[in-house]
Parts: C-alpha cells; structure tokens; sequence
C-alpha cells in the first residue's frame, strides 16, 4: 500500500494528520494529500503540487530560479511561468468567481480569477505546458491507474466505473485535491496575531502601533482591500477582500528577459479571464490574503519585490508628494512606470498619509504578527 506523506512528521502540524487508517481505508482528504505530492502527475515525474506550493514554505515556492523565486520553474526543468506562485494557505476560504452587482469582479482562483473554483484551480497545473505539463486528461488518468493504490481508492470514494470515463477521473482528482486544500492544515489560525485576540498573549508596543495604522482608514489604505470581515477583531480575517485591482505593479523585468517574452507583451491580469472582455479590467489582479504576508515573498503577481517593506514604501508614492517616496529604495532608483497605467486605481491609492520610517516599520511588524505558528521560525531568515 502506497504510504500517504503524514505532514505532521515534518510540520508538527496539528493533531489531526492525514493518515490512512490500517487496512488501506481512504478519505477524500487522505486521497488529496497523497494527489499533492505525487510527481508523477508531471509529464517527467518531477514536479508536484507542493513543488510550487511546499507545506515547509507556507506552501509557496522556495526553488530558486535564474531569476531568484519570483516565478517557478517547470518539470522540464527549463521552463519559467510569468506569475509567482501564490500561497495557498487559507485559500479555499476563497469565494467563487463572481460579478457583484456594482459591476466588479471578487472571488476566484490564479491571480485573473480564471479558475471558478478551488478544483478548477487544481485542474490547471497538471495540464498547463509550462507547468506540470501532462498533454491531456487522458494522460493523467493513464498515470492514476497505474498505482493501484489510486484505484482502490478512487472505486471506493466515487463510482466503481469512473475509470470508464476520463473526465469523470479526472474531476474526481480535483475534488480529492480541493478536499485536502480545504481541511485546518491550510488555515489554521494560530498566528501571533490571532494569539492577542484570544487574550493569550499581547502584542508588542511596535506591533500594536502597525495594527492601528493597518485599520486606520484616515491615515493608511491597507484595510480598504486588505480587510474582508466588518470587524477588524473578527478571528476569521483573511485581510483580503478578494477582489481585483490594478495598483500600478511595474514589470519585472528580469523575468521578462527569462521568460523571452516580445517586448510589446502586457500582462492583462483579469482582462485574461475568459468571461471578462471589458478594457477597464486590465492590469486588475486578486488582492492576496496577508496571512504569512512575511514568509511567503517575493510580491506582487510577477515578484517584483523581494521583501515587504519595499511594497509598503511602494504603496506611499502615491500619498507623498516627497521626492524621495518615489525613489524605490531598494534599488535606487525612481519606481518604474506601472505595466498597465490606465486603470490605475487611482481613488483607492491616493487614499491615506505619508507615513515616517517609524510607522512603515511598524506596519511591517505587525504583518509578521500574521504567520502561522508552525512559520514562525521563518520569520528569522
């Protein structure tokens, strides 16, 4: 019997693991998590879901590429996407792609919404060319019979003739996956920050003062889109409210050059969903979840920044009229111009007040406040 990977052996993570009962009785999660770390899914058996989304890393990717961890690399070992692989903690609390009645757009999954829902998210990977990059469905339910582990258990949890049908498999696959996506090892909410609103412990004079600062609406924007519950002491915050904006993220240029893409090239972020066609929606990407905020770097949908005070000073070039808030200072030099400026968000972003030193490294302290426990350690590195 195939054994399923225990995370809690190497993540000490929560009491309930995912272990197969004796005997070989299968769960849907059991039958996810198994799914997550199977490299043989990827067209040369090298890449799995935790490839890119390693439990040890927040489930984000730590492999470093040509061009640092700003995007991934693919089972060909040659291959670079675009995006950086987001984390995928407390994502299944993600809603599903929608439209809201003001006519913006909230929920889905990838940085576009281009997945509806957590098992289209999972769907994508195994069958994205430069990613996991199986040829067909087919093909990856070939790979599932072979281990007969899989079939016991897919006989068991669905129809004792999905094998007759590849599609049906297939979905089966995304739902295991998703199952596992959606149990407490993705969201535990056990950070520093969910410790002080339980009582158990206080916050630091300097943590304290970022977390005033984070819920002011008068001096800082950071809970205009960072803030899904009406509460800002609610324990099941998120710090996103899922929905899509263009805040003028620069090209990364290095990954450009990587990637060879042509020099006209733009990415379009929600302007590439399917069922959206409206120009206004370019350059709009999904406001990610704060949770692990300071483990889970490089930031923005393309990495172009490697560490989260350089995205906090980002954000005060456009409620600073000083001339050195529009220096990036980790490199020197003026921001570059945002890769798609005409939706700009403009009436979000100029929202709040130039903020000194003391206050962006403040607001820093408490965005580490909201890792997980089991990251902690990470926080020193």
């Amino acid at each position: 019997m195939k054994h399923v990977l225990v995370l809690t052996l190497s993540l000490n993570l929560m009491s309930a693991s995912f272990v197969m009962a004796e005997g070989g009785d299968w769960s849907l999660e059991t039958l996810g998590e198994a799914l997550f770390f199977d490299t043989d899914l990827s067209a040369n058996g090298t890449l799995a879901c935790a490839s890119c989304h390693d439990p040890e890393r927040a489930f984000t990717d730590p492999r470093e590429t040509e061009v640092g961890r700003a995007v991934s690399l693919g089972d060909d070992d040659i291959s670079l996407g675009d995006r950086n692989a987001p984390t995928l903690t407390y994502a299944a609390l993600t809603p599903d792609f929608r439209r809201t009645e003001s006519g913006n757009y909230e929920g889905g999954f990838f940085h576009d919404g281009r997945a509806a829902s957590l098992e289209e998210q999972a769907a994508g990977p195994p069958l994205n060319p430069i990613e996991m990059a199986m040829p067909d469905r087919a093909s990856i339910v070939d790979r599932l019979q072979r281990n007969l582990d899989y079939v016991a258990a897919f006989t068991t949890l669905f129809d004792p003739d999905i094998w007759r049908d590849p599609d049906a498999a297939f979905d089966a696959m995304t739902q295991a996956i998703a199952a596992f996506e959606r149990t407490d090892v993705f969201a535990p909410f056990d950070s520093k920050y969910d410790r002080f609103l339980k009582g158990e412990i206080r916050l630091s004079a300097q943590e304290e003062r970022g977390r005033m600062l984070f819920f002011d609406p008068d001096r800082t924007n950071c809970s205009l889109c960072h803030q899904a519950q009406l509460r800002a002491d609610d324990r099941r915050e998120t710090f996103t409210n899922y929905g899509y904006h263009n805040i003028g993220t620069p090209v990364n240029v290095a990954v450009r050059e990587a990637t060879g893409q042509p020099d006209n090239y733009v990415d379009r972020g929600l302007l590439e969903h399917p069922d959206v066609d409206h120009p206004a929606q370019a350059g709009r990407f999904k406001v990610p979840t704060l949770r692990n905020v300071a483990v889970t770097g490089p930031y923005m949908h393309n990495g172009v920044f490697e560490d989260l005070e350089t995205v906090v000073r980002f954000y005060l070039k456009y409620t600073s009229f000083e001339k050195h808030r529009q220096i990036n200072p980790a490199t020197g030099i003026r921001w570059r111009i945002p890769e798609v400026p005409k939706t700009l968000a403009v009436s979000e972003l100029i929202k709040g007040e130039d903020l000194s030193d003391t206050d962006v490294d403040s607001l820093v302290a408490f965005m580490r406040t909201l890792t997980d426990a089991r990251y902690e350690h990470l926080l020193s590195d």
